[in-house]
């Protein structure tokens, strides 16, 4: 009935109809319409039914039940009484705009199929930082994204706790490293390779050497997203880090009191030195909700760190409550957003981990189209083997 038009996507067609249709259907976070970002894979008719692929920048795209309704609203306006079935894929943007400093890096093969590596930090102890990024991490995976977990706390490893395993890391050539598999994430600490009763006593050089065997020596393979969960504060690992890698950007974790305004205003300052992008806030601790009177109550008090957030223009991913479901079950080696997806915190977390998955890929189209107009010769640099 209608001709068909060969297909902007990889190998699919788009009938003219439907590509009209979907021509006037932006993308809410990129501002371009879907044919000319190339997520239009493939739009065929069978009778009255629209059979549209659409490839999203990221599997946790926070926006894809609105591009779904605007699809189906497009092809209805275009050819009314169409029923619409969507296929969702993903292809996850390459995004390395930080770090490197100082001439001190060099390209690390191990690294080179990770396509986002995201720093977790705070700016002190005790905020909650490292449980943070453990649910963050099983937050993306749920997504169906491709997701790594590196501790780079040599001194104070948590994520041998969090993710109990029976399972052991290998070396089965003696160079390389074969991380934790765990739930299909990807999981390496140095407490998978020091028996917990030991202490570690190591000098800087020391400390500097185990995290560049980490990135160097580990087969962390195809990954959407690598998170680290840096040690707190300020120092080797994340000195370290900054030379050595070119980074997506960093994620800061604090808490709600005033006097978190200094913690803020310090992990920000040692970003911005080493040209790493700040991703956002995410304020743990936020809040208590009491069982009986259903009240939430501002222990720590109330919006310090996003207030501090808001004043430095860093956005915020999102806030926490206090629960003890979250600290049991990293007690219990499982974190909550795997122990009970449908909990409330669990789907903040999931939430949180949308809302910087979408900041990611808007964050990458911007640098590439940067890169575009400062010149091919960038742009080649920048275009690395995409994995599918």
């Amino acid at each position: 009935m209608f001709g068909k038009k060969k297909s902007r996507g990889d190998d699919g067609n788009l009938h003219p109809t439907l590509e009209g249709a979907l021509s006037r259907v932006m993308d809410p976070e990129l501002g371009k319409d879907l044919v000319t970002l190339g997520m239009a894979k493939a739009a065929t008719l069978d009778g009255d039914v629209a059979k549209i692929t659409i490839e999203l920048t990221t599997p946790a795209c926070p926006m894809k039940d609105r591009i779904r309704a605007d699809v189906e609203a497009a092809v209805e306006q275009a050819r009314p009484g169409t029923s619409v079935q969507i296929e969702w894929t993903a292809q996850v943007s390459r995004g390395r705009h930080g770090g490197g400093v100082g001439g001190a890096s060099e390209p690390i093969p191990a690294l080179d199929e990770v396509q986002n590596i995201v720093l977790v930090a705070s700016g002190k102890g005790g905020v909650g930082k490292s449980t943070v990024a453990a649910n963050l991490a099983c937050a993306l995976a749920r997504t169906g994204s491709r997701v790594g977990l590196l501790d780079a706390d040599i001194y104070g490893p948590s994520v041998p706790t969090m993710f109990s395993t029976e399972d052991k890391v290998g070396s089965p050539d003696g160079k390389t490293i074969v991380p934790i598999h765990w739930r299909g994430m990807k999981l390496m600490s140095m407490g998978f390779l020091v028996p917990p009763d030991k202490g570690l006593i190591w000098r800087g050089p020391m400390v500097h050497g185990a995290v560049l065997q980490f990135l160097r020596d580990v087969r962390w393979g195809c990954l959407d997203y690598l998170i680290v969960d840096l040690p707190p504060g300020t120092g080797d690992v994340q000195l370290t880090l900054a030379q050595s890698l070119k980074v997506t950007g960093a994620v800061i974790v604090s808490t709600p009191q005033l006097v978190a305004l200094a913690d803020v205003v310090r992990a920000k300052a040692m970003f911005d030195s080493v040209g790493i992008k700040v991703l956002g806030l995410i304020e743990n601790m936020s809040w208590f909700e009491c069982d009986n009177c259903e009240k939430r109550h501002h222990i720590f008090s109330k919006g310090g760190a996003s207030d501090a957030a808001r004043e430095f223009g860093i956005p915020v991913l999102g806030e926490l409550p206090i629960e003890s479901d979250l600290r049991q079950s990293g007690d219990l080696g499982l974190p909550l957003v795997e122990a009970d997806p449908e909990n409330r915190t669990s789907r903040l977390f999931v939430q949180i981990a949308r809302t910087m998955a979408g900041w990611i890929s808007v964050l990458n189209a911007e640098q590439a189209e940067l890169e575009e107009k400062a010149g091919p010769s960038k742009a080649a640099k920048r275009r690395l083997p995409v994995v599918g």
